[in-house]
């Protein structure tokens, strides 16, 4: 048992760093991939066998949910930062102290957000003009779906828990069991029931309970430190404060990041439910390819954090380097092959030809660009791994939420087209990319001689 656990565990204070990067990203990229294509399962399945209300519905309420769960799951990311930097540091007797933390944190975010999701979905719906023919399906889905929220929470600070180790492959298994799960449920409860926007809805929620479970049973019988008891479920204060710090601004990036795709989805909804729906049909296939970058912001937050917290800062910048090219590569591979094959892939979520025209519409003012966002994800979960994390923040918040509000706001009622509302992606990625890409190495000279003086000074 010992020698298993020693394999799913990588080493990241040691050896080679490309090939633990990968093996460490790699399980990360395919799991979200996987969920991902269940998750579009939902819009498939009512695209194909229900309507294209239906499916306009289920697609409008990502930008809604993301900003409603986006701050929580940011203090997932400081779990992960406080619990690698206790592995880096060698404290491993503090873990279960801050493990059990995060997990009575899960629980209190899951709650919370599941009272606020229900009381704002139909506001906050209204608020992104969401077509008159879609709306009460859409408000629907999302009081239903914000019913998991407990299940979302515990799922995704168990994740973290496990992550911060270097195990990053049991997470996968529980994601494919539920997403399994969530497609078998579509396809019963619409086609079969033709329960059509409450059975897509209500299949996400049990698929979501499912993985939640089986991260809560990896944790319960763990044979170290990371181990879960109920009975030693409290909140410590101090390492609550950590994930704060660290998370909070993560957090915070998010939600104003999801509100400014909260404007441009108003902005979509504008053109009509067959706008809505295309975009929803491309919008899974971005989320896709974005997945790449977002498993090598999860490897770059957590080999930073160990290897920062041991004072070994040539793998802290090397860690950076292999990551952006990682990203790059993988990222633009995959924009690449879906734009190349976008007539094939669009038809199976619609044969509806003006749902068919706007998603054709994003996939070429959007993937194609979308490789650019590693410039900024990836320099700011290097500086979130060394601490920085309100830096990143604040400069994403204006180069990227604060320019798309403004091009929304202002630009784009001068010029009301489809094609060019969609060109504020690709524009606030450039901004942002050479700001945050700035400041990572401006932190990387005020923060390494630092930290090597102090390191110089304890052994003295």
């Amino acid at each position: 048992m010992t020698q298993t656990r020693k394999r799913r565990n990588i080493d990241m204070l040691n050896g080679p760093l490309a090939g633990p990067i990968i093996l460490f990203a790699l399980p990360l990229a395919l799991s979200s991939m996987l969920q991902q294509l269940f998750n579009a399962a939902d819009t498939a399945v009512v695209g194909r066998f229900a309507s294209s209300q239906a499916m306009a519905a289920v697609g409008s309420n990502s930008s809604v949910i993301n900003l409603v769960v986006a701050l929580f799951v940011g203090l997932s990311v400081g779990t992960n930062v406080v619990i690698a930097s206790l592995i880096g540091r060698g404290r491993k007797d503090e873990i279960p102290t801050a493990v059990h933390t995060a997990v009575v944190v899960a629980l209190i975010s899951g709650v919370l957000l599941l009272f606020v999701g229900i009381s704002i979905a139909r506001p906050m719906l209204t608020l992104m003009n969401t077509p008159e023919d879609v709306l009460d399906l859409a408000v629907l889905y999302l009081r239903i779906y914000f019913l998991g929220m407990p299940f979302i929470m515990l799922y995704n600070f168990g994740a973290a828990i496990l992550r911060s180790k270097g195990d990053s492959t049991r997470p996968v298994y529980a994601l494919i069991c539920g997403g399994v799960l969530n497609v078998l449920l579509n396809l019963l409860l619409v086609i079969v029931f033709h329960l059509h926007v409450i059975g897509v809805a209500s299949a996400t929620v049990t698929s979501n309970m499912v993985s939640s479970f089986l991260v809560m049973w990896f944790l319960l019988h763990e044979e170290d430190e990371f181990r879960l008891n109920s009975k030693n479920l409290q909140i410590h204060r101090g390492y609550l404060m950590q994930m704060i710090r660290i998370g909070l601004p993560a957090g915070l990036q998010g939600v104003v990041f999801s509100l400014s795709n909260t404007v441009i989805q108003s902005g979509v909804n504008s053109f009509g439910s067959s706008a809505s729906a295309g975009s929803a049909a491309a919008l899974n296939f971005e989320i896709i390819a974005y997945y790449i970058v977002n498993s090598f912001n999860q490897a770059t937050v957590t080999f930073t954090s160990q290897n920062y917290a041991a004072g070994k800062y040539d793998r802290v910048k090397k860690v950076f380097r292999l990551a952006i090219l990682f990203t790059v590569i993988g990222a633009g591979t995959l924009d690449f092959l879906f734009i190349a094959g976008r007539h094939f892939t669009l038809s199976l979520f619609t044969t509806d030809p003006e749902v068919f025209k706007y998603a054709v519409i994003r996939f070429t003012h959007i993937l194609a660009f979308q490789w650019m966002v590693s410039s900024y994800e990836i320099s700011g979960s290097a500086m979130r791994g060394m601490g920085y994390s309100m830096t990143p923040t604040v400069i994403t918040i204006f180069g990227t939420c604060v320019f798309r509000i403004f091009w929304v706001l202002t630009l784009f009622p001068r010029h009301r087209d489809f094609g060019f509302l969609l060109y504020v992606y690709p524009a606030s990625w450039l901004i942002t990319g050479f700001m945050v890409l700035l400041a990572y190495f401006l932190v990387c000279r005020k923060a390494m001689p630092e930290r090597a003086l102090e390191r110089e000074e304890r052994q003295e």
